[in-house]
């Protein structure tokens, strides 16, 4: 297995809402949300965004490969607000993918309990003894080719979570170099944190953020 090496994009992050309370960003796919253990991995969204916004508080995390929405709380009490709206499974996340082959069904539900492949993390497995109850309501927007466009809907959030029960249903996710099986061939992971919805943690309003950068995900990306 060819070594991981760590090159993030360059360039600074868009913002698609700030205000006393929140932030939020679109995070490129390469780019991990928090700095990890050693000294050449502490570039990260976070890392970058103190540049500007000074302390913030990690309010959920996308996997390194992935794009999208990402959200940080400015305050304690905007932290254990949102921490809250999580736990209690009322923030609707939605994801756009492109995966391979075709489902025969437009939509569903996968249903399958996950836990971590111990002896090959940071992989993801289903575990129907022991693994962690998880969701993911999924639709098909349109299919091109050998590929299909996915609507996610993850009502849990477990790690690789998306990636493992698109793989389990098999349509993994394009560029997926974990759970693919090397005929899925894209520049990077198909898949894009596209809106999120939540209460405000002040005003209580019902807060929905998108980022249309989704369309990304078609220019260029897939390797014909």
């Amino acid at each position: 297995m060819t070594a991981f090496v760590y090159e993030p994009p360059p360039g600074g992050l868009e913002v698609l809402f700030d205000d006393p309370d929140i932030v939020a960003i679109s995070k490129p796919s390469g780019l991990l949300s928090v700095p990890g253990r050693l000294a050449q991995h502490q570039d990260s969204a976070l890392f970058r965004m103190a540049a500007t916004q000074g302390s913030l508080k990690v309010v959920h995390r996308l996997d390194m490969d992935t794009s999208g929405v990402m959200l940080f709380a400015k305050n304690n009490r905007a932290l254990k607000s949102l921490h809250q709206q999580f736990a209690e499974r009322s923030v609707t996340k939605i994801y756009y993918a492109w995966a391979a082959g075709k489902p025969t069904d437009h939509d569903g539900l996968v249903d399958q309990p996950l836990i971590c492949d111990w002896p090959n993390r940071p992989r993801q497995k289903v575990d129907l003894q022991d693994g962690k109850p998880s969701q993911t309501a999924w639709k098909v927007i349109k299919s091109f080719g050998s590929h299909s466009e996915f609507e996610l809907n993850p009502i849990t959030g477990r790690s690789h979570q998306l990636r493992v029960h698109l793989a389990h249903l098999g349509h993994p996710i394009l560029g997926d170099r974990l759970y693919g099986n090397g005929q899925e061939s894209a520049r990077r992971l198909m898949l894009h944190a596209t809106s999120i919805c939540f209460q405000h943690p002040a005003s209580e309003a019902t807060i929905c953020i998108r980022d249309e950068s989704e369309n990304r995900l078609k220019e260029g990306h897939l390797v014909q």
